[in-house]
């Protein structure tokens, strides 16, 4: 059933003499399926995310770098709204919910590439201000150049070009290609707008995160210096 028709069908079933009258409705068609598949896919991408969060976990074994890390999952996320909205592109549960997904394995390795640097610089002894501004001219470009092929690589399933080997024919908006519009759309997106926002929000939240510890640090000092000043 189509969206405009399903609320028609609520607007004249909302009298409560209807459930009086011991009547009920279920809707069903298009819209039911749509439901059941959000519903899938947001249990899918739940289950993404807690697989990223386990490996992250082991690999850095610290909770707030596996939190930097995903923070660029929210950020594909809005990027791909962001793209609908600008673009003027409607929402495909399906398809558009599997780029979601997809881009949840995707944009955490820039800021993989990010941390693991920052972390191993600061394991060399360099201070913390310098490891920043350090990692982000070592790896700037390699994170640049690596969304570049990805998205480059998807562009032409986002235009809908289609290559016809055996006729040597090449068409746009072919009705093959319009399933993948919407997931490759997705990908484009989120993966351009995630990362333009991990070359500048990441290093600014390494530099949040070291000055709160040096926060936490020295406030901790203070407490115990006033507890033992008023022991003795």
């Amino acid at each position: 059933m189509r969206a405009d028709v399903e609320a028609m069908v609520e607007q004249a079933f909302a009298d409560d003499g209807y459930r009086a009258q011991g009547l009920r409705w279920n809707m069903a068609g298009e819209d039911e399926e749509q439901a059941a598949a959000g519903a899938f896919l947001g249990k899918a991408f739940g289950a993404a995310i807690f697989l990223i969060f386990v490996v992250l976990l082991a690999q850095f074994n610290k909770f707030i770098s596996v939190g930097l890390v995903l923070s660029a999952v929210i950020m594909s996320t809005i990027g791909v709204f962001l793209g609908l909205m600008i673009m003027g592109q409607p929402f495909g549960v399906v398809m558009t919910g599997i780029g979601v997904i997809a881009l949840a394995g995707v944009v955490v390795n820039n800021n993989i590439v990010l941390i693991a640097t920052y972390d191993q610089l600061r394991d060399e002894g360099m201070d913390k201000i310098e490891a920043v501004l350090e990692t982000c001219r070592e790896r700037a470009r390699p994170v640049v150049l690596t969304a570049l092929t990805a998205i480059f690589g998807v562009l032409p399933i986002a235009f809908g070009l289609n290559l016809e080997l055996l006729s040597h024919e090449t068409t746009i908006g072919a009705p093959s290609t319009q399933w993948w519009i919407s997931l490759s759309s997705a990908i484009v997106y989120g993966l351009a707008f995630a990362t333009i926002l991990t070359l500048i929000v990441t290093p600014s939240l390494l530099m949040l995160v070291s000055r709160s510890n040096r926060s936490l640090r020295e406030g901790r000092r203070w407490f115990w210096r006033k507890r033992l000043s008023k022991t003795f």
